[in-house]
Parts: C-alpha cells; structure tokens; sequence
C-alpha cells in the first residue's frame, strides 16, 4: 500500500461505516458493524474493553505481530463509537494535531477541573 492508500484510509473507513448506520440501511444480518450499531453502544463499548485488553496483552507479551493486530482492531472499533455518535476521525486527528507540541502534562492540566 503507497502513502496515498494510507493518508485517506480512516476517512474511507468511516464512509463506509457511515453505511453501515441502521439509518442509512446497514443490514445487522449481512455486516458486523451494522450489527454492533444496531445492538446499540453496549454492544461496541463492550468490544472496546475486549480490544485494549487484546492489546495490552500483546505488548506485555512483546509480540509486534499482535500489537499491530490488536491495535487495528482497536482502531475499528473506536471508529464504531465515532460513527454512532456522528463524530469524524478527522475530528480526531484535529484534535492531535492541535495538541502537538504541547506538553502531555500541561494538556492534561488544562482539562482537569480547578
């Protein structure tokens, strides 16, 4: 896959999921995700929980190969909830973006109630 397959890869996976929406005709019977949005957000927060302990599993084995498994499937997941409650990965990436640069400490304290 080039760099151009890659830059645009969580805005096409979120287009798709978009579809998958029960509201835009996602078929629970014929996808996973239809299925997970339309069994509503227990159903994909429960896979979230069950995806970060994957991956906290596969880096404490040290495993590379299951890093990157898990951590894709994580990502997906996430991309899940993102769609369910009308959020964009762009929205995300934003957000990192204008985080770049600013110190975790300093970032974390701004968000933290006074």
């Amino acid at each position: 896959m080039n760099a151009s397959d890659t830059s645009t890869i969580l805005a096409r996976l979120a287009d798709t999921l978009e579809s998958r929406l029960p509201a835009n005709g996602g078929d629970p019977s014929s996808s996973y995700t239809a299925k997970l949005l339309a069994r509503g957000p227990d159903a994909f927060l429960k896979k979230i929980g069950e995806e970060a302990t994957e991956l906290v599993m596969a880096a404490k084995d040290n495993t590379p190969d299951r890093i990157l498994s898990e951590t894709a499937d994580l990502w997906f997941h996430s991309l899940i909830v993102l769609t369910h409650y009308g959020l964009r990965p762009e929205q995300v990436l934003e957000e990192l973006a204008r985080r770049e640069g600013v110190s975790g400490l300093a970032e974390k304290a701004s968000r933290e109630p006074h």
